[in-house]
């Protein structure tokens, strides 16, 4: 029995199942770990998520911002944006069993025995992982409840850009989301910039990636995260494990073996955008 993480995955199937087929995944005794943005930008978000839905009991998903973003518009309070490649699974008849799959689905992740920890973005350099786990529950039961529907209204925007324990509502909610599925750079006082997408030697000025932050309270904790295809899978730091390896862009679709840390990879073609 292995225990495999895999970058994002958006909606490219033949990586995918390339992918599986070079780890010799069997969802009978093997589990998979994945790091969110399951879907949008490649060209087969339904059968991706079909799949997936399909070995479910075999998985661990961490939802990224794709994945809310395809919430959002399914359930009608977004408009799609003119890159998305959401048309097939946003009118599939099967579409209302795989939303209510990713509702369920966690924020972060954390295994005790494996010592490892999943995210798609990062972690708050002030949260250590029991704050990060508790963090991510009041948006994962907001998520899971009636209160959704509230929730994607208010969900895009970038402000607040610093956690502060006394925010609540919206706010609280708002900036919980954009560090664990949109960050990428912060400042000393964990200040979030989320405009800049470049890589580690082009942090704007006065930010610095998330997992370089020197007082970051998880530097002693395994981490692995998505979301960011410019680092390349390189992160120049310590028990830190960025697997998108920019599937969608030509790049690589990337695995993490967690029992022994090797790292698998199949070829992916760049999609028109």
């Amino acid at each position: 029995m292995s225990t495999y993480a895999i970058g994002d995955i958006q909606g490219c199937m033949e990586p995918l199942q390339c992918l599986l087929k070079k780890i010799c995944f069997d969802p009978s005794k093997d589990h998979l770990w994945l790091a969110g943005d399951l879907i949008n930008r490649g060209p087969e978000s339904l059968a991706v998520m079909r799949f997936l839905y399909s070995i479910r009991t075999s998985l661990t998903v961490v939802l990224g911002n794709h994945d809310l973003h395809f919430l959002a518009v399914a359930l009608g309070h977004r408009r799609p944006g003119k890159h998305d490649t959401l048309d097939n699974l946003l009118n599939a008849q099967d579409r209302q069993q795989l939303i209510n799959w990713l509702r369920n689905c966690k924020l972060f992740h954390h295994d005790v025995l494996s010592g490892f920890s999943m995210v798609h973005a990062g972690v708050a350099p002030q949260w250590d992982i029991s704050q990060a786990q508790s963090y991510a529950r009041e948006v994962e039961a907001v998520l899971q409840s009636d209160e959704i529907d509230n929730f994607l209204i208010n969900m895009y925007g970038n402000e607040p850009a610093v956690w502060n324990e006394d925010l609540r509502g919206q706010d609280r909610l708002r900036v919980i989301t954009n560090y664990l599925t949109r960050m990428r750079f912060c400042s000393a006082e964990g200040e979030l910039n989320l405009e800049d997408k470049t890589g580690i030697d082009d942090a704007p000025m006065g930010f610095m990636p998330w997992f370089q932050h020197p007082e970051r309270k998880t530097r002693s904790d395994k981490i692995i995260f998505g979301h960011w295809a410019a680092l390349e899978g390189k992160t120049n730091t310590p028990n830190v494990f960025a697997l998108d390896t920019g599937c969608v862009w030509g790049g690589t679709l990337t695995a993490l073996r967690l029992e022994d840390e090797k790292l698998f990879s199949c070829e992916c073609p760049t999609q028109d955008q």
